[in-house]
């Protein structure tokens, strides 16, 4: 008789690829049931979470996105993963890294220690997934990822564009994009914002399909205006799940009605096969405004579909 799969999979595996055999209900919840780890060898992949929500300027708790996100996780739990029909984790190493240690009072602090533990993952060669956390948290990202590739292509999911005024140093979710292009961290001419259906005072030169563009168009169209627009840059992929419509997404701390399903999402973004992704995150997931997980399990999806596409090069199809 075979040995029965170790329950607590986060914990016991013994091999970083390969699925797991948790049941949903139970079993310890790291991202889709990947090993903890903080040792990088021969790992392809690292998910990372940032629980910060102090730069918010509405509703808080993303700082309990994270959380959440590797609880939703738990559906995808040893099943061939879908729109890909394969085990995504089959060729794919991947670990949960846990999450950064915020020093939340001293503010002063909070931007280097994010810093200073991307560049850990980073400098060991493993590619960066990060759940969030509040929108600030993609500066950090978006710096240690340019210092890699150079300036980025941005491939930014969003009901905002994020470039409100900025001085260089203010903690804010709603300016960081601005201060990116200033700063030549993203490259605006091979940038571009999906679902945006609000108005800040600049565009930076980023190509914008807003939210009812968006719903007119198939999603193949979509995902074809992303590529050409991206072309070979390196990409980097932000997903700001208030992207989607509230009916959708309820747990957001800046919701925003107009904005598509999350089916409209996730098919667009199944379509990026093309991209060539360095790094990405999904942020903004407020769990104490969702409803029967709705919102996390529309991010962790986001997160599964990202990987899905890692998974679909390294196979080489």
């Amino acid at each position: 008789m075979s040995e029965k799969p170790a329950i607590d999979h986060a914990f016991r595996a013994k091999e970083l690829k390969g699925g797991a055999a948790d049941p949903t209900y139970a079993g310890a919840l790291s991202f889709m049931r990947r090993k903890y780890s903080r040792d990088l060898t021969n790992v392809d992949v690292a998910i990372l979470g940032i629980p910060l929500d102090i730069t918010v300027t509405n509703r808080p708790g993303a700082r309990f996105g994270p959380q959440a996100i590797r609880r939703a996780s738990a559906i995808f739990d040893g099943d061939p993963q879908y729109p890909w029909g394969i085990d995504i984790f089959e060729n794919l190493a991947v670990v949960d890294y846990g999450d950064v240690d915020l020093p939340l009072h001293h503010p002063e602090k909070l931007t280097a220690a994010i810093e200073a533990e991307i560049e850990t993952i980073l400098s060991a060669g493993a590619h960066l997934f990060t759940l969030g956390g509040d929108h600030y948290s993609t500066w950090p990202l978006l710096k240690a990822h340019a210092k890699r590739h150079g300036p980025l292509a941005l491939i930014q999911f969003d009901a905002h564009q994020d470039t409100w005024d900025d001085d260089g140093s203010k903690l804010s979710h709603g300016s960081f994009v601005l201060r990116a292009v200033r700063e030549g961290i993203i490259d605006p001419e091979r940038s571009i914002q999906i679902g945006i259906r609000t108005h800040a005072p600049e565009t930076c030169g980023i190509e914008i399909i807003s939210a009812y563009d968006w719903q007119r168009m198939h999603a193949d169209e979509t995902a074809d205006r992303i590529a050409e627009r991206v072309g070979d840059q390196p990409a980097y992929l932000t997903f700001d799940i208030d992207c989607l419509d509230p009916a959708f997404a309820p747990g957001t701390g800046t919701p925003v009605s107009g904005g598509p399903s999350s089916a409209q999402a996730l098919m667009t973004l199944a379509g990026l096969k093309t991209v060539n992704f360095v790094g990405g995150d999904v942020v903004e997931v407020s769990p104490p405004y969702d409803h029967a997980d709705i919102t996390a399990i529309a991010a962790s999806t986001v997160a599964q579909h990202y990987l899905g596409l890692l998974a679909l090069k390294r196979a080489g199809r």
